[in-house]
């Protein structure tokens, strides 16, 4: 009986020995497991344009929760104010006045690169002028870090068969346009799977028509051609989630969205949630995108879109029970449009800053530039904070580097991971822009103040220069008060700037 009773005891304390054992490898496993990464960019999402950054009309509570459940930052900047050099920024690490694409470039030497028909036809019109392989990219460095690597959305960074596709550059998987000009609709003919042309169940409706001329603005059936089969933003999101369900050890899925650049296209559920909320309104008839019957629903629509793409993405994350060991960034690759019938001033895009043209996207002012920035991982980044901390995308990499505890690359970038962990953070002396279109512009961030130059390719233009804290909109010059300051940001400027490799990117004023 003695002996019996033993050796119970004797077992249950091998038990309980066992089973802290595991817990204790458990935890172990848990805390030296690589985080998954998931960064989400938004195309020309401005910084007023979700709940938590004050927009009062587009409703956008799953990233109002993610930013809820993390770090709101308050000064983080694109890396230019449109599509292809903000993301040649993002994923080079290089600021615009070292970085290899500078500008949207089409390539036009190739041929009739407009035609979206030609292009469907002969996929070497397609696509935008490709990286150097001597560019090492983020995708790239986190691959050999031990990451499974996704891209969905849209590239813009080199053509289809080139060297510099999404899957000869870092990533494992890739969905989506690698053409920023084929993303001019979302009703394609065709996206790109890793390196294979997928057909899609839509007719040719090139980008840019226009309403036809006896069609009625008010009728429903006369917007048909806009609104097709094969939704490209759905189909995409669909392969993000197959790519985050597939995996079992650490992922990074870049999310680079099309939403919500215009055109004006929308699941119907949420234009008919937009219409009911905002109600009559006049019709845009296409200039120069395609056309909408109910423009500010449409676009409204767009963004609550894209918001449930990031709660089904949260969902799925904590179903498969790794959100917490999950990074999530969430931003906009430059600030919100003025085209395509997108009435970003009725939104209030942009603000605090000023929406409309000249100050939004395409322009160095804060509307263009400053965008929305969230970064979440439970128990790491404190829920419910905010950040003043001023950065920008040269900063993604480094950060990302060494979040995940690999060796940091930063060609201009300093990583913002103490801020993210609450640690002591080391700051830009200044940021710096050099943006070759909407007639040259250059910009610097330095502490409080701005500097702008604007039309390089006209005039050695004076440098403006606004004091941010108590000018966030740019309205009051103050260079003439400061001779001192634009002393410094002019020598900024000038050291900063490397001559552009590519020819479209110089000017005569600069590059003698």
């Amino acid at each position: 009986m003695e002996k019996h009773r033993y050796q119970r005891v004797v077992m249950r304390s091998f038990v309980s020995f066992a089973l802290l054992l595991f817990l204790f490898s458990s935890c172990d496993k848990q805390e030296n497991e690589l985080p998954n990464i998931i960064y989400i960019l938004a195309d020309d999402l401005g910084y007023g344009e979700l709940g938590c950054y004050g927009q009062e009309i587009i409703e956008t509570p799953n990233i109002d929760k993610l930013a809820s459940e993390g770090m709101k930052f308050t000064q983080h900047y694109s890396g230019a104010p449109v599509c292809a050099p903000a993301r040649c920024v993002l994923l080079t690490g290089q600021h615009s006045g070292h970085a290899y694409i500078r500008g949207n470039d089409e390539w036009k030497e190739r041929g009739e690169v407009w035609s979206y028909e030609a292009m469907f036809k002969d996929p070497n019109l397609e696509g935008q002028r490709p990286l150097p392989d001597s560019i090492a990219l983020l995708s790239e460095l986190i691959k050999q870090a031990g990451y499974t690597t996704g891209m969905v959305g849209k590239w813009g960074l080199g053509a289809p068969l080139t060297n510099s596709v999404p899957n000869k550059r870092g990533f494992d998987y890739f969905m989506g346009y690698n053409c920023q000009r084929q993303a001019h609709t979302l009703y394609p003919m065709h996206l790109w799977e890793n390196e294979k042309k997928v057909i899609l169940q839509n007719k040719m409706i090139p980008p840019h028509s226009n309403l036809a001329e006896d069609a009625d603005p008010n009728d429903p059936k006369s917007y048909d051609d806009y609104n097709l089969n094969d939704y490209a933003p759905a189909l995409m999101h669909d392969a993000a989630m197959k790519f985050v369900e597939a995996q079992d050890g650490p992922f990074f899925l870049y999310y680079a969205s099309p939403l919500p650049h215009v055109p004006l296209q929308a699941p119907k559920k949420w234009e008919d949630y937009y219409r009911k909320k905002l109600g009559a309104e006049e019709a845009y008839t296409g200039k120069g995108y395609f056309p909408a019957l109910t423009p500010r629903a449409t676009y409204a629509a767009m963004i609550s879109y894209l918001d449930e793409q990031v709660g089904d993405l949260v969902r799925l994350l904590k179903e498969k029970g790794i959100y917490n060991n999950t990074i999530i960034m969430f931003s906009s690759d430059n600030g919100p449009s003025y085209a395509g019938g997108a009435d970003t001033p009725f939104f209030d895009s942009a603000k605090p800053f000023k929406t409309t043209y000249g100050w939004a996207k395409g322009f160095l002012h804060e509307g263009g530039i400053r965008v929305p920035f969230i970064s979440s991982w439970p128990n790491k980044i404190k829920a419910g904070s905010s950040s003043d901390h001023i950065c920008a995308f040269q900063d993604v990499m480094p950060t990302l580097l060494e979040l995940i505890g690999s060796e940091i690359y930063a060609p201009d970038g300093i990583s913002f991971a103490p801020t993210l962990l609450q640690q002591t953070q080391k700051a830009h002396k200044y940021l710096f822009w050099d943006y070759p279109e909407y007639g040259y512009q250059q910009a610097v961030r330095m502490g409080d103040w701005k500097g702008i130059k604007k039309e390089l390719r006209k005039t050695e233009a004076e440098i403006e220069l606004y004091h941010l804290p108590t000018d966030i909109q740019e309205l009051n010059n103050v260079a003439h008060k400061h001779p001192d300051i634009v002393q410094e940001i002019a020598a900024i400027m000038k050291a900063e700037r490397t001559t552009p490799q590519i020819e479209k990117f110089k000017i005569p004023l600069l590059d003698n």
